[in-house]
This record gives structure tokens, sequence and C-alpha cells, in this order.
């Protein structure tokens, strides 16, 4: 072990960063003789600033680059936000773990002076990059002005006082992570802003050869979490058919059964679909699958075909 080096392909901001540290430091933990190095790769979503990722296609945007230096056998592994991760990967690599969630919620940063979301004027600017978020937000407040913020999470921070905005929606997990707690202003629970699919917990993608790594690395994965992303994943897989719109899901596990939510909304909130189900854990993709499908069912069809872009990749904490 002790001239076994490990190498972890992430994104250089400073949640990446973090994410990515992390994982280092849990190997180094578990595996004293391991040298853990990080390798920081320059991403298209990171080169992209001025366009929201609606306008780019958004699907695998801050995953791809890695993916290929992973293929290129210049990383042994890459950590990626779950909710960053494409439901297909390219042939070689796979993802091996999911990691513990950490809150899945997503929360407002508020301007000085507003109690909550709900206090904010009438016609008030609230920034994200989000149409899963402005989705919702809107079908809550149709008054509100909805602005595109990109780039990390301390850049559209500061964008509050920059833009004069009223509140800047961002995931909490990214805030936790980062230090950033004592400015979240208020939470959003899952019944009032549906999660991201995969919202606060970490992938960890490898050759699917690497017999060697992939045991080094298992102890990462996170059966409750693993089971609740994977239904997640399997609603959107289902509904996706090339077309990219606010879609939503979110499982959680309680002993051997899984909730699970999925929703499927126009970008102004007016037509907002949603449906929870129950299964036990080891049907989790196949009632994904099922929950999509009942979504077509109730009308999901021609929202998905008539509304373009998606923040369901790239969508950033």
């Amino acid at each position: 072990m002790a001239t076994r080096t490990l190498r972890i392909g992430t994104r250089a901001s400073a949640l990446a960063l973090w994410q990515a540290n992390w994982v280092k430091s849990e190997l180094e933990k578990k595996y004293p003789g391991l040298e853990v190095t990080l390798t920081k790769i320059k991403t298209q979503g990171d080169k992209i600033l001025d366009v929201p990722l609606a306008m780019v296609g958004g699907k695998g945007l801050f995953v791809k680059e890695i993916q290929e230096a992973m293929l290129r056998n210049e990383i042994d592994i890459a950590v990626h936000s779950m909710k960053d991760v494409p439901t297909f990967f390219p042939e070689g690599t796979g993802l091996r773990c999911i990691t513990e969630r950490e809150d899945p919620r997503d929360i407002a940063v508020l301007k000085e002076g507003v109690k909550s979301f709900m206090d904010i004027r009438q016609g008030g600017r609230i920034g994200t990059s989000s149409l899963r978020r402005k989705a919702q937000l809107l079908n809550l407040r149709p008054d509100l002005e909805m602005v595109d913020i990109r780039g990390n999470v301390q850049t559209r921070i500061g964008k509050l006082v920059e833009d004069d905005l009223d509140a800047v929606i961002l995931a909490a997990a990214g805030m936790h992570r980062l230090g950033f707690s004592e400015q979240i202003g208020e939470y959003f629970e899952p019944k009032t802003c549906l999660p991201a699919i995969g919202q606060g917990a970490l992938g960890l993608e490898s050759r699917i050869d690497d017999t060697v790594t992939n045991e080094l690395i298992d102890f990462f994965n996170h059966p409750a979490t693993a089971c609740a992303v994977i239904a997640e994943r399997a609603v959107l897989a289902t509904l996706e058919g090339g077309c990219q719109v606010p879609i939503a899901a979110f499982g959680t596990v309680t002993g051997e059964q899984l909730e699970l939510t999925g929703l499927v909304s126009d970008v102004e909130g007016r037509r907002v679909l949603k449906r929870t189900v129950t299964c036990h854990v080891d049907q989790a993709k196949e009632t994904g699958v099922a929950l999509a499908k009942q979504l077509l069912d109730d009308g999901a069809g021609p929202i998905l075909n008539e509304v373009y872009g998606s923040e369901t990749f790239g969508e950033r904490d």
C-alpha cells in the first residue's frame, strides 16, 4: 500500500475542491499508507459563465472533461456533485459509489430586512440559474421576477447586493460545506421546493475494470442514499427523451421503505405535475421508472415537448 497513489479528478471551484478534499481525507484516514493527489480539471460548465446553462444544453457540462481524463488514465476516480452527473456514462467508466447525503433542501439568502421568502415585496427579484427552482417558486409567487445568476456559491451570494436582488436561491449542502450556514435566511422543505435529482449527495466515478481502486473506494457508498438517488435518476432517465425541462425527484428511505416524489413543470410554474409513491428499497429503480410513466400519463408529455433547456444537469450548489 505504501507505494500506491490514488489520483482524484475534480473541478477547481471552491465547492468541488471541498468535496474532493473531503474524499481525500477519508481515504487517508482509512488507508494511512495511501498517497492521494488532486488533479484540477476545467470543464465546459466552468468556462461558460455568461449564458444560462439551459441555453447550452446543460447535460454533462461539469463532468465530460473529467471523464475524458479518466479514460486517458490521467486520474483514477472523479468526485462529482450527484446532481451534475448524467444518467449515462462513457464506455469504460461508471458510478461506483454514492455518498451519504448532506441536507438536500434548497435555501434562500435574503436581502437585509426581509424576514422570509413569502415576505418578499410584490415583483421582487430572485436570483437563481435553475429552471426547477424558478418553476416551483413562481408557482408559489407568480409576481416575482426571476434573474439568471451564474458562478460559484460566494459569487452568487454577492449578487444579492451587486444586482439588487431580494433573495438568492441555493442548495443547503453547498452552504453548509463551505461554511456559509449563518447566511441562510430560510430553508425550503421538499414539499415546497422539490430538490434536484441527487442534490446533497456526491458520486464517485471510476473505471469499471480498475478492481484495485474500486475496492479501495467502496466504503464510501451509503446504501440508503444510493437507493434514493438511483430512484430519482430513474425518473429523470425515463422522462428525459432528449428534452430537458424543469424536472425534480426526491427519495427518502425509512427502514426498508422508499418514498419517492417526482415533479414535471412548465418554466412559469403554471402547470406543475407531482406524484408520490412508496416501495420496498429493492424496487428503487423500477419504481422511479414507473413514477415517471405515471407523470407522463398525467400529462407530462406535452410539457416535456414544448419547453426547451434544462438545469437538470449542471445546476450549481
